[in-house]
């Protein structure tokens, strides 16, 4: 396949929502992104250099890659070092897993942001066994370039779905929902359950007044020691991997 101009804007325009949801895919770029990610999600193209094509002819399987030139990579490219390899794949078509959600831990994301910070949650999802986060419809879009390669081949095995908070709480109201708070309860010294929701809030505002009113056991990171001045507050990839480490010590 000859790469045109035509085609050239296509994968670039893949790093938009817009571009994202016209097309139907999402990007996957550089070696370790590529093939974290290359068994789970359905390939429309795979293009690379030929030097790249020849180090991995073995791993490709049946998929005929698309010749490119480095002119080409960097013009399709969102890295700043552009990489020898992009992937280009169909966005699949998602449903959440109410059976995970009555038997275990689900991650409840309230309007995050930041995609390294999405990418990261995503990555200590994965370390602690929880395989579906749940997101507020105004959370970063899981697809965007810089969550994929945050993830770290996470999003392959961590489900995210988006909807109205409010009501998917709601729709759970039987299970116990968690949240973090400045003024919660020391998560040290509550007592905590193996299953139920666990909601993370923003990184300015935290969990909005909406959502909070949902929530049964507020919970708090203490800082150590208590009485010291320190930072404001632990940034939301870190605080979801204090939180769900808690969870799971108790399981031990």
């Amino acid at each position: 396949m000859e790469i045109t101009n035509a085609f050239r804007k296509m994968v670039a325009s893949l790093g938009s929502s817009k571009g994202r949801t016209t097309h139907g895919c999402f990007i996957a770029e550089g070696t370790k992104c590529v093939l974290d990610t290359w068994e789970h999600f359905k390939c429309r193209y795979l293009i690379a250099t030929q030097q790249w094509i020849d180090e991995n002819i073995n791993r490709l399987g049946n998929v005929s890659p698309i010749v490119a030139k480095r002119a080409d990579m960097e013009r399709m490219s969102q890295l700043s070092t552009p990489s020898n390899v992009i992937a280009v794949y169909e966005i699949p078509k998602k449903e959440i897993d109410e059976a995970s959600i009555a038997n275990g831990l689900t991650l409840l994301l309230d309007r995050v942001q930041d995609p390294g910070n999405l990418g990261t949650i995503m990555r200590v999802a994965d370390w602690f066994g929880i395989t579906q986060i749940i997101c507020s419809k105004d959370t970063v879009d899981v697809y965007n370039p810089k969550v994929v390669q945050a993830t770290m081949g996470a999003i392959s095995r961590v489900s995210v779905n988006y909807c109205d908070l409010s009501q998917f709480i709601n729709s759970h109201a039987q299970l116990p929902i968690y949240g973090t708070f400045l003024d919660g309860d020391n998560i040290y010294e509550t007592r905590l359950t193996s299953y139920g929701l666990i909601i993370m809030g923003n990184e300015g505002q935290g969990i909005s007044s909406q959502i909070e009113q949902l929530v049964t056991h507020k919970l708090l990171v203490p800082s150590f020691p208590i009485d010291r001045p320190t930072s404001e507050s632990l940034n939301v990839g870190t605080a979801t991997a204090v939180v769900l480490a808690e969870f799971r010590r108790r399981l031990i």
